[in-house]
């Protein structure tokens, strides 16, 4: 079983990943997972290959495709990122979890310990550039959902909750 979940900042990707994962017994990775691997591979830390991969498109290429190959060699695996569903072509399972702007601001602005307004600004910002990186870099709308199987408001559903409609989804398919 290959299940991807992605989603924009604040709405509770790796919150769910682990869940999921416990609750399946099958492990996960997300992008942040091959990022801090990637760095260690470089000698550096996360910070400096951080500051390495700035405007450097091979490295976001890389962490795409080693999801993909981590995928495609795994029996069962959960892969966590914002554009894992668009790489991990043997996925059983593909979901995009959403969330009201105001809520994710209010849950990253908790995580990193500053303004609501703050975090609403350097979202706004990210999001931007993330979006225009993604269509640079590999042609990706990161707004088109045709990729998804299954998309879930985490405002409506706690973790658990969203755990249990997705075990129960893999029960139908």
């Amino acid at each position: 079983m290959i299940i991807t979940i992605g989603g924009l900042a604040g709405t509770g990707t790796t919150t769910l990943a682990e869940e999921l994962s416990k609750r399946l017994e099958i492990p996960y990775i997300s992008a942040g997972f091959i990022f801090r691997e990637m760095a260690a591979e470089h000698g550096m830390s996360v910070l400096e290959f951080s500051e390495f991969a700035e405007g450097n498109d091979d490295i976001d290429k890389e962490i795409d495709e080693r999801q993909a190959l981590k995928a495609k060699s795994a029996e069962n695996l959960i892969v966590e990122g914002r554009l894992s569903a668009f790489f991990v072509d043997n996925a059983d399972l593909k979901i995009c979890l959403m969330t009201p702007f105001d809520v994710r601001s209010k849950r990253i602005a908790k995580r990193e310990e500053k303004s609501v307004e703050v975090a609403k600004s350097e979202i706004i910002t990210r999001e931007k550039s993330e979006a225009l990186r993604y269509k640079e870099i590999h042609n990706i709308d990161i707004n088109n959902m045709d990729v998804y199987d299954l998309v879930i408001n985490t405002d409506s559903f706690d973790p658990k909750s969203i755990s249990e409609i997705i075990i129960q989804t893999l029960k139908v398919i």
